[in-house]
């Protein structure tokens, strides 16, 4: 048992050091996302939320991208009127390595919920997620099964995030980190 669990450390470990700025994978994300990335809105853009959109539908775009890639589905539930969601978006953009790990490992969407659509029914399709507040992050495997909620008011800190927190949480939800050959 304590075997496996250092074993399981150290590829962790290997995945955090890979993805690192200065490695060669994290310069790969950078240039694949032509320094941007990962669904998150470019310096100008200040709407990632569209209240009209098909979210059942986009969803299901980030599935079938997500398989295709072999990522996960980072969902980012909130609105354009929610000031940490809009927060988030610019701490992500501004934070190369957060943007990066995104890059290279999820398809973000931002589902929206606002007094011109509530989204409920994808709401409740992913556990009623808002009652955590917004932002709230569900991270979906490329199959479209929730395999996490993260409350995100444990990754603020001050008026922003807190980088570490924002990174050991995503790292946790890779798709390398869920690789059952890991755990063997």
């Amino acid at each position: 048992m304590k075997t496996r669990k250092i074993l399981v450390l150290f590829f962790v470990m290997l995945i955090v050091a890979a993805l690192s700025p200065g490695s060669a994978i994290h310069a790969q994300a950078v240039s694949a996302a032509g320094g941007g990335g990962a669904g998150v809105p470019a310096a100008g853009e200040s709407k990632p939320y569209d209240p009209l959109a098909d979210a059942g539908a986009d969803i299901a775009a980030a599935l079938k991208r997500a398989k295709a890639e072999n990522k996960h589905v980072l969902l980012q539930a909130g609105g354009n009127w929610c000031g940490w969601c809009m927060e988030f978006n610019r701490f992500v953009h501004a934070t190369g390595q957060i943007d990066s790990l995104i890059e290279k490992c999820f398809v973000v969407y931002h589902l929206n919920y606002s007094k011109e659509n509530t989204n409920n029914a994808i709401f409740a399709r992913y556990g009623y997620p808002q009652r955590f507040g917004f932002p709230v992050f569900v991270i979906l495997d490329a199959e479209g099964a929730r395999i996490h909620t993260q409350n995100s008011e444990y990754l603020e800190q001050g008026r922003s995030y807190n980088k570490q927190r924002v990174y050991e949480f995503l790292i946790q939800w890779t798709p390398q980190a869920l690789n059952p050959a890991l755990y063997k």
